[in-house]
C-alpha cells in the first residue's frame, strides 16, 4: 500500500519506518524537507515531499502532526485527502502545562479535533487512530504477548476497515467506537495516557479492551 505521512515529528518517523519495515511504500510530507533529512538517509524507502505531495502519493494518507498545527497541515495537503482513508493521530493539546499531570485541550467537551477536521474536509474519510498512546509502542508492540487496543471512530466503514488492516499489521487489536462523534470519547484517551507520564516518568503503557 501507499502511505502518505503528514509531520515530521517523532510519531510520522516511527509510523512511517513500521510501515516500511511491513512492506509499505511510504512517502512523508511537511513544509521543511531539511528536518526530515537525516531519518530519511537512514531510513531506506523514506521518501520526503510537500504535504501536498505526501497526500497525493497515498492510498491512505496519515495526519502526525501537533493538535495546534492539525488544520493548516490538511489545508496543505489539499485535494490529495480527498476519497482517501485519512487517519487522525493528533490530539488537540493546548499550549499550556499539564495540571496534576492532566493535559488541557483546546476543545470543547462536545467536540474534538477529528470532527473539526472532517467538517473541513468534507471529501476525506478521516479515522481517528495512533492518538493513545506514545510513539515508542506504535509499531509490533510488546506486552508479553498481549496485543494493546486502538479505539478508532469514523464515518466511512470502509476507511475504518483499511485503518482496522494496518494497525493489525503493526501489532494492535482494534475496537471501533463507532461515528466520528465517538472521537470526543478517544482523544481524551491521550489524557489519560499521559497521566502516569508525567507524575512517574512512565511513558510505556497501552489500553487493552477486555470483554
Amino acid at each position: 500500500m501507499r502511505i502518505g505521512i503528514i509531520g515530521s515529528g517523532v510519531v510520522a518517523r516511527t509510523l512511517a519506518a513500521g510501515f516500511i519495515q511491513h512492506g509499505h511504500e511510504v512517502t512523508l510530507g511537511t513544509r521543511d524537507a531539511s528536518k526530515l533529512a537525516d531519518f530519511a538517509l537512514a531510513t531506506p524507502g523514506a521518501r520526503v515531499d510537500s504535504s501536498a505531495g505526501a497526500a497525493a502519493f497515498g492510498d491512505v494518507v496519515v495526519l502526525a502532526v501537533k493538535g495546534g498545527a492539525a488544520l493548516q497541515a490538511a489545508r496543505d495537503a489539499g485535494a490529495g485527502l480527498d476519497g482517501k482513508p485519512v487517519l487522525d493521530a493528533t490530539n488537540p493539546i493546548a499550549d499550556t502545562a499539564p495540571v496534576d499531570g492532566v493535559l488541557p485541550y483546546f476543545t470543547g467537551k462536545n467536540e474534538s479535533l477529528m470532527e473539526w477536521l472532517q467538517e473541513a474536509h468534507p471529501k476525506a474519510r478521516f479515522v481517528k487512530a495512533f492518538n493513545s498512546v506514545g510513539a515508542g509502542r506504535m509499531v509490533d508492540p510488546d506486552f508479553g504477548g498481549t496485543r494493546p487496543t486502538m479505539f478508532i471512530a469514523g464515518n466511512d466503514a470502509e476507511a475504518k476497515a483499511t485503518a482496522t488492516t494496518l494497525l493489525a499489521q503493526l501489532g494492535w487489536d482494534t475496537a471501533d467506537m463507532g461515528s466520528a462523534a465517538a472521537a470526543r470519547a478517544i482523544e481524551p484517551l491521550a489524557m489519560l495516557w499521559c497521566i502516569p507520564g508525567f507524575r512517574d516518568g512512565s511513558w510505556m503503557h497501552a489500553f487493552k479492551l477486555l470483554r
